[in-house]
Parts: structure tokens; C-alpha cells; sequence
């Protein structure tokens, strides 16, 4: 008897499975009948689409690639080095606080992007040659982005209208960034990126505006502007002990001219004079002469070495892949979205007909 408790007539899973097939030849048969419905939808979705893809700008992407120099140990084969050597000096290998993976926090401060706002551009059109700042107010944005801002743009007119407008040629402060400046600073963040490869150290600037050449002169001036800013931070500290030590080195070379000319000059006073203290005192400026040369040599010594580092400090950057204006535009294509839209509006349409509605109905005669 336990063998038959599973048992089924075939009968009754013929059945069943008549019911199953059933149930989808009806959903089948109410979307033929809702057809004229979709086809309506998918219209509907196409204009959608089209609205939507022609308001979206175009957008161009450039990407450069950089391999820059790996900070290693240079005491055994740098410049410095071997100026110490010869002079009977020492450097030490000190550990750079600046390094290639701080590229992104670089590319992304304020400081660095305001930097930017003055470098002159030029659209591929030629129509427009001005600076990064003012291409910025040309960009288009979608429909949708104006009416966005719509409220803000009213709160700014009436602001304006009730105080003094700022002159726009004053210096731009990183401490204090008016609202306009501040909404800049953060598209360029936006627009320009940095990444490392932490194992290999190549760092990618990918630049994306709705110009071609522009992204490309953008892309070429963050370069330019990052090797720079990296030059300058690791030569700085050389530079400082460089300015010192040629202070030092013309106080020292006076010291010692300053010496040699009382030595000679009390040599010849008193050239055939036999006395003990002349000769004393003869002796003493010879010694005094002697050690301001000694000192004085040191120090040229060591002026040669720090003159020798701020060649050795200076990182060098290989441009693996250079800026290149891109000829097609990046991110999804138009068709993409235009093809997505009038799927997504067919299938929010074909639910609601065959299952929305019918819970909507339920629900509305609970209630």
C-alpha cells in the first residue's frame, strides 16, 4: 500500500499537464491580443528613445599612459653619487613622500584642477578658441539637466540682481571657491581621471569632454601639468640645500680671500724684518689662511654634490600611449539607447496588461 501513496493516474498528469500547457497558450493568446497595444508602446518608445538620444551630448574619450621611473636606491649610481665620490663626500638614500600612486589624489585636488582652468583649447571646428574655464559654459547638457537647474539658476539671477558682481578677473582662491567656480572644479573632477597600476606603476589619464581636440589638449596639459608638479615636489628639498650651500660658499670664499689678502699683505709689510713676532704673527695668518681654504673646499665640495642631485632627483616619465584626438565618440551609443528604450517601454506595457492590471482590479474593489 506505501508503493501506491505517489501514485498518479496518467489520466490526471495528462491533465495537469494539459493545464500547464493551457496556461501558456493563454498568456500567448492575450499577448496577440494586446498586440496593437505593444505596437502602440514601441512607437511610443521609439519617439522616447529618439527625444532621449539626440539629447544626449556626444562624449569623447582620450587616454595618455605613462610609465614613470620607479624610486629606487640611486646612493650606488646617481650623479650625486658619483660627485661624491670624487670629492671625498656622502649621500644617503632617503625615502620620497611623493610617489606614483598618489597620481589620482593629484589629478583630483583643487588646487591642481584650477590649475587647469587657464589652458587655452581650441574645438576641432576652429569656432571656439578660448580657455578651459569659458569652453566649460559652452557644453551642452541634456533637456532634463536644465530643468534641474532651473531653480538654481533663479536663486543665482536673483542673487545677483541683489548683490555687486564679483570681478571676474581676480585671482581664483582654492581656500574660498564661489558657487559657479565650485560646480566647475567638481565636472572636472568628473571629466578627468587618473589610475595606477599598483605592480607595473603605469598611471592612465583619461580625459572625457564633448570635443574631440579639446579632450586631447586637456589630456596633454594634465600631463604636462603632472610631471611637473611631481619635478618640483621631488626637486624642491635639493633645490633649498643647493640655495643654501651657495650662500655658504660665497661667505666661505670671501672668508678665505679675506685671510689670504692680510697674510699677503702683512707678508710683504714686513718681508725683511727678523723679529720672533713677526714671524709669530706671519705664522698665524698662514694657519688662519690655510683652514678658510680647507673650509672653503668643503663647501665647494658639497655644492658640486647638491648641484649633482637636483639633475639625479628629477623623475623621468615615458609617454607609452600620447594624447590623440579619438575619432568616434565613447560611452553607449545612440542606437543602444534608443533600441533599450523601446524594449523597456514594451515589456512595462505587456506587464501591465497581462498581470498589472488585473492586481490593480483586485486590489481597487478590497479597498
Amino acid at each position: 500500500m506505501s508503493e501506491n501513496k505517489n501514485y498518479q493516474h496518467p489520466d490526471v498528469q495528462k491533465a495537469e499537464n494539459d493545464e500547464l500547457e493551457i496556461d501558456w497558450m493563454e498568456i500567448l493568446r492575450k499577448i496577440i491580443a494586446i498586440r496593437k497595444t505593444l505596437y502602440k508602446a514601441a512607437g511610443v518608445g521609439m519617439v522616447l528613445g529618439i527625444i532621449i538620444a539626440l539629447s544626449i551630448p556626444k562624449q569623447y574619450t582620450v587616454t595618455v599612459t605613462l610609465s614613470p621611473e620607479m624610486n629606487g636606491d640611486k646612493a650606488s649610481g646617481g650623479l650625486a653619487s658619483l660627485a661624491s665620490s670624487f670629492l671625498g663626500g656622502g649621500t644617503s638614500s632617503n625615502n620620497d613622500a611623493l610617489n606614483v600612486t598618489l597620481a589620482p589624489d593629484i589629478v583630483s585636488s583643487t588646487p591642481f584642477v584650477l590649475d587647469l582652468f587657464d589652458t587655452r583649447v581650441q574645438t576641432l571646428d576652429g569656432k571656439l578658441d578660448t580657455t578651459l574655464v569659458s569652453y566649460l559654459d559652452e557644453q551642452k547638457q541634456p533637456w532634463w539637466g536644465y530643468v534641474k537647474a532651473a531653480p538654481s539658476l533663479a536663486i543665482g539671477a536673483i542673487k545677483s540682481l541683489l548683490t555687486e558682481e564679483a570681478d571676474s578677473t581676480a585671482a581664483l582662491n582654492p581656500f574660498q571657491l564661489t558657487e559657479k567656480e565650485a560646480t566647475k572644479v567638481k565636472g572636472l573632477r568628473q571629466a578627468i581621471t587618473a589610475n595606477v597600476e599598483k605592480k607595473t606603476a603605469m598611471t592612465t589619464i583619461t580625459v572625457t569632454l564633448q570635443d574631440p581636440k579639446v579632450a586631447a589638449i586637456v589630456a596633454d596639459s594634465v600631463v604636462a601639468k603632472l610631471q611637473q608638479y611631481i619635478v618640483d615636489y621631488r626637486i624642491k628639498k635639493a633645490k633649498e640645500d643647493c640655495a643654501y650651500l651657495e650662500e655658504l660658499y660665497k661667505e666661505r670664499q670671501q672668508e678665505y680671500y679675506d685671510a689670504q689678502s692680510k697674510y699677503a699683505h702683512y707678508f710683504d709689510t714686513n718681508r725683511n724684518i727678523a723679529f720672533q713676532s713677526i714671524r709669530a704673527e706671519q705664522e698665524r695668518l698662514q694657519n688662519d689662511m690655510s683652514l678658510a681654504y680647507q673650509v672653503y673646499s668643503q663647501v665647494a665640495q658639497q655644492l658640486q654634490v647638491a648641484r649633482a642631485k637636483i639633475q639625479e632627483e628629477k623623475p623621468v616619465f615615458a609617454v607609452v600611449e600620447p594624447a590623440t584626438i579619438p575619432l568616434y565618440p565613447s560611452g553607449i551609443s545612440r542606437k543602444i539607447i534608443l533600441i533599450g528604450i523601446i524594449f523597456l517601454t514594451i515589456c512595462i506595457t505587456g506587464g501591465w496588461k497581462l498581470f498589472g492590471y488585473s492586481y490593480w482590479l483586485k486590489i481597487k474593489k478590497m479597498i
